[in-house]
């Protein structure tokens, strides 16, 4: 599994549906840099279980991430017609409906090959026919990406285990807080708490209290 922390998230330009029913065939992350945070999440498919369910949670919690400028965007190996057809399904027939983020589609998978979540890799047979081994999805990967285009924070789940609105607003609480003040994050740190000043004194000054 890669480390993409503190390196320039890939780009990638791909169709994608936004605001829940307008499909776009030149979606880039490029559109954000310099402008917004980035929270960019892969998810397994379309009209699955723990799926939906992230995927509404993240709609639900949507004016807290544009409040904090950043922008939630989602990402499958689905075509832009399978996301388009889930987001017109209505939520009591297993759909999306009412989800107004972008949901992109990587029906090549390689953007999950770039951020290395795709769980599986491409192969040749002995008779040199290319075949998949694995599950050819991605797990749930979660990357925070600043406004100079460089991932902050990423986080993988494998496919059964969803994933938290709480921690992804948490994390972004904290950086943005260092990128402000310029002191560091404790454990379990939330909006609000005491930080620590970096230097000797300050974790001194911190564990003291």
């Amino acid at each position: 599994m890669s480390v993409l922390v503190g390196k320039k998230a890939p780009l990638f330009k791909t169709s994608a549906v936004i605001k829940g029913n307008q499909i776009v065939e030149d979606f880039s992350l490029e559109q954000y840099l310099g402008k917004k945070y980035v929270l960019f999440y892969f998810y397994p498919a379309d009209f699955t279980f723990v799926c939906p369910t992230e995927i509404l949670a993240f709609q639900e919690r949507l004016q807290e991430f544009e409040e904090r400028n950043v922008a939630v965007i989602g990402c499958s190996v689905d075509s832009a017609f399978s996301h388009w057809k889930w987001l017109q399904t209505e939520l009591k027939d297993g759909g999306i409906k009412g989800v107004k983020y972008p949901l992109v589609a990587d029906l090549s998978k390689t953007i999950s090959e770039n951020y290395d979540v795709l769980a599986g890799h491409y192969d040749y047979s002995e008779t040199g026919e290319s075949i998949f081994h694995g599950t050819p999805q991605a797990y749930r990967g979660l990357f925070l990406i600043d406004k100079n285009g460089i991932v902050r924070h990423q986080v993988v789940n494998d496919m059964p285990l969803g994933r938290s609105t709480d921690e992804a607003l948490r994390i972004i609480d904290a950086l943005q807080y260092y990128e402000e003040n310029g002191e560091v994050c404790p454990a379990n740190w939330k909006k609000g708490d005491k930080a620590i000043k970096p230097t000797q004194e300050g974790i001194a000054d911190y564990l003291s209290k």
